[in-house]
């Protein structure tokens, strides 16, 4: 008999165009997931509206990210990848959990005090509650796993005390999940800022390389990125932050290590360098933009893998949902 595979999930906000940033440091390593682990994608767009968006680009971002999770790699087959506000459960059970999360939590959570601080004009109830429907997220499908940075470990917390406070009150209810650090990749910075990671949602971010950027738009940005004092290919972060993170991408793009790649650019100084970067993340992602780019201009395609992993989705969360309402002494609808 074949063993049941753990549960792993991730929801990501679309709330901008995915970077080189997120494809090397997380994306690129997610499709082999998929023969380990049952996983979960969802375009958490209940959560992106905590702070204003724009709604023709919301729901542009959100299939773009289907598409572009796709052209990584990510196979509608052997992943369910979904749209959050397609699954009602998510906010029904967050609703829930909302009565089951503790105020002093909510004020300790780094992001709002974050989110709050950027966006003074609307600190809204959404922005403060959001860790209860990101619990909702998880313990709905009984993950096992959520892979995490060591920046969201406060986020995988929380869902823990929570699912641990219901478990006390009405039994074993929820798996409680554990965090998944994933193998890391490449960490990748603003190619003008190097000592700032590379972001989506940050719009300031001049030095931002997108998925879907066109070839000359990858090569200018990289012919203006910042290097450091000198003119050595060294890998050194501390002292030449610039030069590291574009060695940083020039291995993850070709597969060199950094010693192979001080040795081929020895003498030549940053000018040739920044154009070998630049020409190696032009060829890592044309497949992807370009299966992208057909992706998108097949919109039954897309509406058929969302509905199928929203209908998937569903199923297990309508289970969850259930029981929790059986529980809480909700008459069974």
């Amino acid at each position: 008999m074949e063993e049941k595979k753990k549960v792993m999930l991730s929801g990501i906000k679309p709330s901008g165009d995915l970077t080189l940033g997120s494809y090397l440091g997380a994306i690129k390593n997610w499709a082999e997931r998929a023969d380990k682990y049952d996983c979960f994608y969802f375009m958490a767009d209940l959560h992106a509206i905590t702070v204003r968006q724009n709604p023709a680009d919301l729901r542009r971002w959100t299939l773009a990210q289907i598409a572009q999770y796709i052209a990584c790699g990510l196979d509608p087959k052997k992943n369910t990848i979904f749209i959050q506000s397609h699954v009602p459960e998510h906010a029904e059970l967050g609703w829930v959990l909302n009565c089951y999360t503790m105020f002093g939590e909510l004020s300790r959570m780094t992001q709002f005090k974050d989110k709050s601080a950027k966006n003074a004009d609307n600190i809204n109830g959404g922005l403060f509650t959001y860790p209860a429907l990101m619990a909702a997220d998880i313990l709905l499908y009984q993950a096992d796993y959520v892979p995490v940075g060591e920046d969201q470990k406060q986020h995988v917390e929380i869902c823990r005390d929570i699912a641990n406070r219901f478990n006390g009150v009405y039994g074993d209810v929820f798996k409680v999940p554990e965090p998944y650090i994933p193998k890391v990749g490449a960490r990748v910075m603003s190619l003008t800022n190097p000592t700032a990671k590379m972001s989506k949602s940050e719009n300031e971010d001049t030095g931002r390389v997108c998925l879907m950027d066109r070839p000359e738009d990858i090569m200018r940005m990289f012919k203006r990125a910042i290097t450091d004092s000198g003119s050595e290919v060294r890998f050194d972060p501390e002292n030449k932050p610039g030069v590291s993170n574009l060695m940083q991408i020039y291995s993850s793009a070709t597969g060199k290590s950094f010693e192979t790649i001080e040795r081929e650019f020895a003498g030549q100084g940053y000018g040739g360098f920044k154009l070998a970067v630049g020409e190696a993340v032009v060829e890592m992602l044309r497949p992807i933009r370009e299966e992208s780019e057909r992706l998108l201009a097949d919109k039954a395609y897309l509406q058929s893998v969302y509905r199928e992993g929203a209908e998937k989705a569903s199923a297990v969360a309508a289970r969850t949902i259930r029981k929790v309402y059986k529980k809480v002494g909700f008459i069974e609808r």
